[in-house]
């Protein structure tokens, strides 16, 4: 694997602004820098967290404000190096795993030579080695969800962004997945939108919470933890911490 160039920030965002359709601002004002590591986007249903992974996936473009991805550089260029799993992503139920990996890698225009070893070692890191050669129609929710991170992961991306995507996975498999992430995390800017606290509080080096469009809180899990007490819900210090976030009334910085 090529070490990824060094940057200030692999992601910063200032002041960024995102409309959905032409009215409604789902994102609205973020300001903040992410580099190498896992850093889990938390937030109620429409908060915005979809909205912001799809500008960070180059898809939407900002409607105000800034966003540099990788140190600014060329939109092809930039694509390359990005790994995007959305929340639900197309595939050819006639494809093999095999198949759809290698051609989400050849769309990722990654060399011919090193697409072999690629795709296996992606699959490999997914759990699906044995059913490589199987028809995605044959598999399972879960399985799929699986072939989707293995896409999202072969061309070794420096900013990889996943949306959700621990749904479908049992406890054992997100289990894995965790172990996973912080492999991953150890070269790359890695961005996991969920709704599972748990999941942040054992993969991730870093939290950003959003509500309505704007940034709440952004931290280390232990912070997020130490914001809440015994008095708010959950089940948890980090549950406990992101009510106590959300309960926190409108202040100027905060939502």
């Amino acid at each position: 694997m090529t070490a990824p160039t060094t940057f200030a920030w692999e992601i910063e965002a200032r002041d960024l602004r995102l409309l959905v359709g032409r009215r409604r601002t789902a994102v609205d004002g973020v300001t903040l820098t992410m580099g190498r590591g896992v850093h889990g986007l938390l937030g109620p249903n429409g908060a915005g967290k979809t909205t912001l992974i799809r500008a960070l996936a180059t898809v939407l473009r900002p409607t105000s404000g800034t966003l540099s991805l990788l140190g600014g550089m060329e939109l092809r260029s930039l694509r390359r190096r990005i790994g995007y799993l959305p929340q639900e992503f197309g595939h050819y139920r006639r494809f093999t795993v095999r198949e759809f990996v290698e051609y989400m890698a050849w769309l990722k225009e990654m060399p011919a030579r090193d697409v072999p070893a690629a795709v296996q070692r992606a699959v490999e890191r997914v759990g699906l080695a044995d059913r490589a050669d199987d028809r995605l129609k044959t598999l399972s929710g879960g399985m799929i969800r699986r072939v989707g991170i293995a896409q999202a992961i072969v061309n070794d991306p420096e900013i990889l962004l996943l949306d959700e995507p621990t749904a479908g996975l049992d406890p054992a498999q997100r289990l894995r997945f965790r172990e996973l992430l912080t492999e991953l995390g150890t070269d790359a800017c890695v961005v996991v939108s969920t709704h599972l606290v748990e999941d942040v509080a054992a993969a991730c080096t870093d939290v950003v919470l959003l509500a309505e469009g704007r940034l709440v809180f952004q931290g280390t899990p232990a912070q997020l933890a130490a914001a809440g007490t015994d008095e708010h819900a959950g089940d948890s210090p980090i549950e406990r911490g992101y009510s106590a976030l959300l309960a926190t009334p409108r202040q100027r910085g905060s939502w």
